[in-house]
């Protein structure tokens, strides 16, 4: 299927269950959900700064922008019209729905702030009803196509090289943000789009913080240093983490090492098809558990990754979720010390009928001896 029948076929799916609870139209402002329903490429540069939204009612598909993002739209999607907002999305959709007869608009309420929730409302009066949508289009994004498939694998290759060449060039003396300013050279070099995120780089105390910001702390022999990094290709994000040591750990972190490491198999072991999302996290932190570790597994095992870093499903113990075959996850368990350090360990999996794929392949990994 090509990608162009592949979008109408999610907004048909889509159409479809918001006609079950007799919802007249769509209202699409999440950046990664406007692209993925119309190839509209444009990022938002900020939380009150939107480059459009989508609305869609019926067999109507219409790119709603301004001046500054019209060309663009109209360049990347195909089968939508294209609508130059003059006086703001209010205005503008007061006179869609208007014209197309719509009394009751669905919209994503997870990118929607208050005060441009207070803008329309007031705009379009009583004579419309605002429908939350909740996850409606992100759980379909959920589940890959092949071809998203294919480009999340070359975005998990691209990564992994770029994860290698760093590793190999790390150093004592070498500061975090000298080695965040490599992954971000060598990314951009490889050809990514952009960092799916700004890398995460943690060494010795800072790496007890999950999502430590690189400082100018220098890398000192024996001490764990965190490396969480991705890059985005063709607009799907990679995500990947590698602890790493300059010399030999201390038994304390070569025991804290081995056991995230078997907490991450013991996940990996459970990710297939129609298994609930919380049995990989459970079994992963009943590992973390019997090492006498449990209170330093704070977050959850792992989360969904496409167009957006962190996506459904999520691996954890809660809102239990059932694993579909072309979900892709991260699976990255970690132990965090206060004051003294931490390990994760992150790969990329894709969910299939009888197990899962991992489809990162950075090879610096560990078995330290007891």
């Amino acid at each position: 299927m090509d990608i162009e029948k592949e979008r109408e076929a999610r907004i048909k799916s889509i159409l479809s269950i918001l006609d079950e609870r007799k919802i007249d139209a769509l209202w699409v402002t999440g950046a990664e959900n406007r692209r993925y329903l119309s190839g509209f490429r444009a990022e938002d540069s900020s939380l009150t700064e939107s480059s459009g939204s989508l609305f869609i009612v019926g067999d109507t598909r219409i790119v709603v922008t301004d001046s500054r993002f019209t060309s663009q739209a109209e360049a990347e999607t195909r089968g939508f019209e294209i609508y130059t907002a003059k006086d703001g999305i209010g205005a503008a959709l007061d006179e869609l729905t208007k014209k197309l007869g719509v009394s009751v608009l669905g919209f994503e309420e997870e990118f929607v702030t208050w005060g441009l929730y207070q803008r329309v409302s007031r705009a379009l009066s009583s004579r419309i009803t605002l429908v939350p949508l909740g996850k409606t289009v992100e759980s379909l994004r959920a589940v890959k196509s092949k071809q998203e498939l294919d480009m999340l694998r070359a975005s998990a290759d691209m990564i992994s090289s770029v994860l290698s060449l760093v590793i190999e060039s790390l150093a004592a003396g070498m500061t975090e943000r000298e080695a965040a300013f490599l992954v971000e050279r060598l990314a951009r070099e490889a050809g990514a789009d952009c960092l799916s995120f700004p890398p995460i780089v943690a060494s010795g105390p800072n790496s007890a913080l999950p999502h430590a910001i690189p400082s100018e702390r220098r890398f000192i022999e024996g001490e764990p240093i965190i490396l969480d990094v991705g890059v985005r290709l063709n607009g799907y994000c990679s995500d990947i983490t590698r602890t790493v040591f300059l010399g030999k750990p201390s038994a304390e972190f070569a025991l804290i090492y081995n056991t995230v490491k078997s907490a991450q198999a013991a996940g990996i072991i459970e990710i297939r098809e129609g298994v609930l999302s919380t049995k990989p996290d459970a079994a992963a932190r009943t590992i973390i558990k019997d090492a006498g570790f449990e209170d330093y597994f704070g977050h959850s095992l792992g989360h969904g990754i496409g167009l957006a870093a962190h996506e459904e499903p999520r691996l954890s113990p809660k809102n239990p979720q059932t694993l579909t075959q072309g979900m892709a996850v991260t699976v990255e368990p970690g132990i965090y010390i206060p004051g003294k350090g931490g390990v994760r360990i992150e790969e990329m999996v894709v969910v299939e009928e009888h197990g899962c794929r991992i489809i990162t392949s950075e090879p610096h990994l560990y078995q330290f001896s007891h």
